[in-house]
């Protein structure tokens, strides 16, 4: 397959890059460094990178006219600054439009789409969330501009007519993850700052086990539409972090502080994968304690030098 993959520099694209490659595939990753990082792809015959934004439609139509994508996976995604509303509508929504038209035209056979499940808002109205539950990205009670853009541009992808999987993910993790408590516990206990946590579950997925599901999508399994990328169960915020001092090998005088969660947080975002179970026959198979043990050890050798969020005042989501 020849597959084109936006914000192949970042966590789960790169993941995915490594595994097209290795199975001989050849892979061409847009992706502008906001949040990626250019030691995720390592130097391969097949690899073609092209430095750039997807909001930049003369970019994104020579990158397909010279390479010729069978298949996309659009990965790219504006979150580092949750005030930048611009940039989070010209990458999300215009780059999202950008990498349609130039499906469309170049009769891409499956684009591949990441969705954040924040579509559903803060308040969801049943635990698990299924697929049936309405979007609330845009509401009062904890709408973003990465959840509204985000919707948006899945929006786009379902006007386009296109063959499309679009997958709305738990809270991914593992090595090469730059966002979320996971690489922020590291950084604070690696460097000595003070840790809490807030008094919250969420459902985390190891990226293996997501790219996993992404390849048999590639492959041709699943029909058009929505689907989950989960385990279908939740942790603490407190099993997290507890996970990552064992792998750190690490302990505190005293327990960790467990804060009370906002007004504006949700006590759980717990995604239902039966659909995706079903159909791809797959299911995430990796524990909590070996993830995170992995992620642990590329911090190690790879260093942190900033995590993002979409959230603001990211400390007390943590």
């Amino acid at each position: 397959m020849k597959v084109l993959i936006t914000g192949g520099a970042g966590f789960i694209g790169s993941h995915l890059a490594d595994e097209l490659l290795q199975a001989g595939h050849h892979v061409l990753v847009i992706d502008n460094y906001q949040t990626g990082r250019r030691d995720n792809n390592l130097p391969h015959k097949n690899l073609t990178i092209v430095e750039g934004s997807i909001a930049d439609s003369t970019l994104v139509n020579k990158a397909f006219d010279d390479f010729g994508p069978e298949k996309v996976v659009h990965a790219a995604a504006s979150y580092k600054d949750p005030e930048n509303w611009e940039e989070d509508a010209m990458t999300n929504v215009l780059g999202t439009i950008n990498i349609v038209r130039a499906s469309k035209r170049h009769n891409v056979t499956r684009l591949v789409y990441f969705q954040t499940a924040l579509c559903y808002g803060l308040k969801p109205l049943e635990q698990p969330i299924t697929l049936n539950h309405p979007l609330f990205s845009g509401r009062s009670e904890g709408g973003s501009s990465y959840a509204i853009s985000k919707t948006g541009g899945e929006q786009y992808i379902e006007l386009s007519g296109l063959d499309f999987v679009s997958f709305r993910l738990a809270n991914a993790y593992g090595p090469r993850n730059l966002s979320g408590p996971l690489p922020t516990f590291y950084q604070r206990l690696t460097t000595n700052k003070a840790c809490f946590v807030m008094d919250t579950r969420r459902d985390f997925i190891y990226v293996k086990d997501l790219t996993a599901c992404v390849l048999k999508a590639l492959n041709g399994l699943g029909t058009r539409g929505y689907y989950h990328i989960s385990t279908g169960s939740d942790y603490s915020i407190k099993e997290l972090f507890d996970s990552t001092l064992k792998a750190l090998d690490m302990k505190l005088e005293k327990d960790v502080e467990v804060k009370a969660r906002g007004v504006d947080d949700v006590f759980t975002i717990l995604i239902d994968p039966s659909k995706t179970n079903k159909d791809f026959a797959w299911k995430a198979s990796t524990p909590l304690a070996t993830g995170i043990k992995a992620a642990i050890e590329w911090y190690k050798v790879n260093g942190i030098t900033q995590t993002f969020t979409h959230l603001k005042n990211a400390d007390q989501k943590h």
